[in-house]
């Protein structure tokens, strides 16, 4: 069926007098034109309305913090609440899970965010639980969880570097 439509629109095509597509273009012309642009409309809108909604990160199972009270011990967080995303470097004193949703409204789009939550669980010195925070997407910055660089402090230039720059002849 669809086969056939292809085939008597190449037909059509093959008959058309030969003239330009200026203001004199003919009948026939004109029909291949809307169906070129009522074929590109139909590509460009398949690619719409495919809005979905992405979830990264962790995870956080119901009722999961209500099973961490104020003292216990990091291997019941872990336990509980699993592998966290990161731990803070200086000795590992808070665990943070961190997760994120987005969604994208087509596939050409990029990703909007749409909810991030930072669950941070602070520990004392004995590795017993001080207290729980969760953060959202209003308590700071979004997190990048595909960053293509990594920041280095050797790239920093100095306040002399620009001048001899200027000067240089390369």
């Amino acid at each position: 069926m669809q086969g056939e439509r292809v085939r008597s629109m190449i037909d059509k095509v093959q008959s058309c007098p030969n003239r330009s597509l200026s203001g004199g273009a003919s009948a026939c012309w004109r029909g291949l034109r809307v169906f070129a642009v009522a074929t590109v409309c139909l590509a460009l809108a398949s690619c719409w309305g495919m809005g979905e909604e992405f979830q990264k990160g962790y995870i956080l199972p119901p009722g999961a913090l209500e099973q961490i009270p104020i003292g216990a011990s990091q291997d019941q967080v872990l336990i509980v609440m699993g592998t966290p995303s990161t731990v803070a470097t200086l000795n590992g004193e808070v665990f943070y899970y961190i997760s994120q949703r987005t969604e994208r409204a087509a596939a050409f789009m990029p990703d909007k965010v749409i909810d991030q939550r930072v669950i941070a669980v602070y520990f004392d010195k004995n590795r017993q639980v001080r207290r729980l925070a969760n953060y959202g997407l209003k308590d700071g910055k979004i997190f990048d969880f595909i960053s293509r660089t990594t920041a280095t402090s050797g790239q920093e230039l100095s306040y002399l570097q620009p001048l001899f720059k200027l000067l240089s002849f390369n």
